[in-house]
């Protein structure tokens, strides 16, 4: 019998393979076209449509407060990036970009020093570092050092410095002091030795756009119209009982009274304390001590860590678990006849405290015949019957550059947080800045053997058994009959 041969022709299969590689050809010419559109399309959206930000402290994203700043802008705002070429910080960049994108009233424009050395000269006389900023709009500017966006404290218990990113705090800041016609106005009181800011509290206030000035009330008839809050600042004598009437008309009227007042060498201040008086808050001679350890640090029972409550002044720390440090206080109790205001009290002490009458000629810290016991309140806040508010810290130390070291800047947050709630917080206060330091995870070593147990022998071998059982099932399959 004829086998018969059946012959594939070769133009055919050539034909079949033409065919095929054109088509091929086609659909990637396709896809790499809709890459290019993509592509272009992907590079023209603002950065805020293009990038996401993953890290746990938000360094690359704005909040929404700078957003409500910027939005109502109706000037034009022109922020000058001074860097040279090559030297732009990548962060600075990102941030920069999203204002721009923001709103058709802000420009960015660099400025190269190595092209224009003395463009930074007409608006500050501090040495101008690469990526500084000066925001302007018409006739006024606000430079923005480097070392005002990477902000630096010293942290005593580490011997190290903690590193902080204020780029956005600052900008919009800027933005919003260059735009704004009127500031809040804070009077300071003088005349009775009270103490200067503190250098890190002053630039705070500065940094949220308030201009301080000094009051005499000797000299005055009244608190000025303009005045958004009068300051009372560590004084070492008591004011008079006219200057006592001047400031309780002014609270009782609506006014606002931020006041920083602790023990003073000669005893109560009088006159002054006998504000609180006016709303049941009683004034205890001494100084506090506190007896239970988880209330004091440094070992000295004098430097008090007190419970905080509940209130707008308070929440953000509570939040973040921060813990203000009250040293050398003057010990409050409140009654109940508040004279029409209402009282709250932000920090306490423990029921263990108690306020030593010797004062600042106590020898030790053990309680004596004659001492006032706990609790008290080291911070009030009053809300008075005529819209006034008076906040009160009875600590003249607290404020001090470092105890807020000592405390990571809760003491300053604290105060701001108070002379914020007095005057009206803008958006742009409300900014803090954002912590660069790595939070690392601390774990037993218990539990470290268990994860290298895990990690190093248990996962390979079970990767390895479910390899070796695919493989086995595999060759199986293929040699069973069909």
């Amino acid at each position: 019998m004829k086998k018969l041969n059946f012959q594939t022709s070769s133009s055919g299969l050539n034909r079949n393979a033409f065919r095929g590689g054109s088509y091929s050809l086609t659909i990637s010419v396709v896809v790499l076209a809709i890459l290019i559109v993509v592509n272009i399309f992907a590079s023209a959206l603002p950065t805020t449509m293009t990038k996401y930000d993953i890290s746990a402290s938000k360094l690359y994203s704005i909040t929404s407060n700078t957003k409500v700043v910027v939005n109502a802008l109706e000037q034009d705002v022109t922020i000058y990036w001074v860097v040279q070429s090559g030297q732009e910080d990548e962060v600075i960049a990102n941030l920069l970009g999203k204002y721009d994108s923001l709103s058709d009233h802000i420009q960015v424009v660099k400025k190269n020093p190595d092209v224009y050395p003395t463009f930074a000269e007409q608006y500050t006389d501090e040495t101008v570092r690469n990526n500084s900023l000066i925001v302007e709009c018409g006739d006024r500017s606000r430079f923005i050092g480097y070392d005002d966006i990477y902000v630096q404290e010293a942290d005593i218990y580490s011997y190290s410095y903690n590193t902080s990113f204020d780029g956005e705090g600052a900008i919009t800041s800027a933005i919003d002091y260059v735009v704004s016609e009127e500031l809040p106005q804070v009077y300071i009181l003088e005349g009775h030795g009270e103490a200067d800011l503190p250098a890190s509290f002053q630039e705070q206030i500065e940094k949220e756009n308030i201009e301080t000035n000094t009051l005499s009330l000797l000299t005055v008839d009244a608190i000025p119209e303009d005045a958004d809050c009068v300051m009372i600042y560590a004084p070492e004598s008591d004011i008079s009982q006219e200057e006592k009437d001047l400031l309780a008309g002014y609270a009782a009227g609506g006014g606002k009274l931020f006041v920083v007042a602790g023990p003073a060498q000669d005893g109560i201040l009088e006159n002054l304390y006998d504000l609180l008086a006016d709303y049941g808050v009683e004034a205890n001679e001494g100084i506090v001590v506190e007896g239970d350890r988880e209330h004091y640090s440094f070992q000295g029972p004098a430097v008090l860590l007190p419970d905080m409550s509940s209130d707008t002044i308070t929440d953000s720390l509570i939040e973040e678990n921060y813990y203000p440090i009250m040293p050398i206080s003057l010990g409050l109790t409140v009654t109940e006849n508040t004279g029409g205001g209402t009282v709250t009290e932000l920090l306490t002490t423990s029921y263990t405290s108690y306020s030593k009458l010797a004062g600042y000629s106590m020898t030790d810290y053990e309680k004596e015949d004659g001492d006032i016991d706990g609790p008290f309140a080291l911070a009030v806040s009053i809300d008075t019957a005529g819209e006034g508010k008076i906040v009160w810290f009875t600590s003249s130390y607290f404020l001090e550059d470092m105890y807020n070291a000592t405390s990571s800047g809760a003491n300053a947050n604290l105060g701001m947080n108070a002379l914020s709630s007095l005057i009206g917080e803008t958006e742009a206060m409300a900014i803090r800045s954002k912590s660069l330091n790595y939070n690392y995870l601390t774990i037993s070593e218990s539990a470290a053997s268990l994860l290298k147990v895990a990690m190093i022998g248990v996962f390979p071998l079970l990767y390895l058994g479910i390899g070796i059982w695919v493989v086995l099932r595999r060759r199986r399959l293929q040699n069973e009959p069909v």
